[in-house]
């Protein structure tokens, strides 16, 4: 079920998606206004209604499903020259985030259905002298499409160019992060006891699974894997995560003492990652953003330093948040055993790319630092704070190996020594440098 829902999002988020059914609706709508003006003729009050002929109708739709389809096609030119910037400045994976817009589709699907409607009713338009007819429905409701459709066209000038915009990128990203970010982790509970895997020997002498084909693992249905688990009575073993690349023949599971039947129906295979249960993929797009912002092509650390403060974001809204140990017990039985995401795997994948495009530039730097202290006040976890210390040591190094300028090093020391204090004594450190900042900035006030 959850592999059918799947493949249902993803059809429904195509970009012909929208079009298409609003195009069928106005295939059928029209039809309907056309049976129902020949069954029950247009009623005497109805002042608002059409009321021009034969020659007027078929001049008015034309006029409509000639311009409607002409806007189709300038539409599609706008959105297809968005797409080429985007895909370049911002990196080719980010297409999928311009491509499911629903304000791009909707613009779409209202000149392509308004261009539907009228040819469908222009069809219906007959000038015969012993049987004239004319879809006085269908033609006002054209008009109202037209109408429509200019609103359309104004609305979708503005949301294209807000849509392109780096800050405006980085909220959908960081949004879809912290989506995922709430899926893959639980709320913290103290009473919780933390399950413990097996050793690896124990796995020893199970029955291997190997893929049948490659691909991108896109869905895990554990429910689906611990039922079928149960019902086999025996343990399972997975080697894959969603995100991992499955090689053609490569070892995904193991079994003890056999493999229950249909494993690879809780796995779903498909030619990309997507959004969802693949954590670092929502990741790795705004990582992909800010290392694109800092190659010297495009030499823009301002938006490099966007995507490291939605980080800070992610990082700290974690703070009352666990990752589940990926161990399933069924009545003291062990049944599942999957591979999790965890804290140091998470902060790999969002500053080390950053760190390594960014090692030269003083502004970037500092601002890791920076986000690295802040991310330390909020959390309480001891080891998530020894991974920050550990990516915060990881900066220093690369600033000062590359960073030539006195001024700029001694900026980092300083930043770097700050995260320290905060690290030893929590969040007093940080309210107190809060109240420095703060009066520096009072007394640089009054001396302007």
């Amino acid at each position: 079920m959850k592999r059918t829902w799947l493949r249902l999002r993803q059809i429904s988020q195509e970009f012909w998606f929208i079009p298409a059914v609003m195009t069928v609706l106005a295939l059928l709508l029209a039809e309907a206004g056309i049976s129902a003006e020949e069954t029950y003729g247009v009623p005497d009050g109805l002042t608002f209604v059409y009321g021009g002929g034969e020659t007027g109708s078929r001049s008015l739709l034309s006029a409509i499903a000639g311009s409607s389809i002409g806007v189709a096609g300038t539409v599609f030119s706008i959105t297809i020259a968005a797409l080429s910037y985007a895909a370049g400045s911002m990196g080719p994976r980010l297409l999928d985030n311009f491509t499911r817009d629903r304000g791009n589709q909707l613009t779409l699907g209202t000149f392509i259905a308004t261009f539907a409607f009228t040819l469908y009713t222009l069809r219906a338009v007959t000038g015969s002298e012993d049987q004239p007819f004319v879809p006085h429905f269908n033609v006002t409701f054209a008009l109202v499409l037209a109408l429509a459709s200019v609103a359309m066209l104004v609305y979708y000038l503005a949301h294209v160019t807000g849509s392109i915009n780096m800050t405006h990128v980085a909220n959908l990203l960081r949004d879809d992060m912290r989506d995922s970010l709430m899926n893959a982790t639980l709320k913290d509970d103290p009473d919780q006891d933390t399950a413990v895997a097996p050793p690896p020997e124990f796995w020893t002498n199970g029955e291997v699974l190997h893929a049948p084909r490659g691909g991108y693992l896109q869905l895990m249905d554990n429910d689906l894997l611990l039922e079928r688990a149960r019902a086999a009575d025996v343990a399972l073993l997975l080697h894959v995560r969603p995100g991992d690349y499955v090689f053609p023949n490569s070892v995904i599971a193991v079994g003890v003492p056999r493999l229950p039947d249909g494993v690879m129906d809780a796995l779903t295979l498909g030619d990309r990652r997507t959004v969802g249960q693949d954590l670092e993929y929502s990741v790795r797009q705004l990582a992909e953003v800010a290392a694109r912002a800092l190659s010297p092509g495009v030499n823009d650390p301002v938006t490099a330093i966007d995507v490291i403060d939605r980080f800070g974001d992610a990082l700290c809204s974690l703070q009352d948040r666990r990752w589940p140990d990926g161990v399933s017990y069924q009545d003291q039985v062990l049944r599942l055993v999957v591979p999790v995401t965890d804290f140091t795997g998470l902060t790999g994948s969002m500053f080390n790319m950053i760190r390594q495009y960014g090692k030269g530039s003083p502004s970037v730097m500092l601002r890791l630092l920076e986000v690295f202290r802040t991310t330390a006040s909020c959390l309480n976890d001891t080891e998530r704070r020894a991974v920050i210390r550990h990516h915060a040591e990881l900066v220093r190094e690369d600033a000062l190996a590359n960073i030539e300028n006195s001024g700029d090093r001694t900026d980092i020391e300083r930043r770097y020594q700050a995260l320290l204090d905060t690290l030893a004594n929590g969040q007093d450190a940080e309210v107190h440098e809060a109240a420095r900042h703060a009066v520096r900035q009072a007394q640089g006030g009054r001396a302007n």
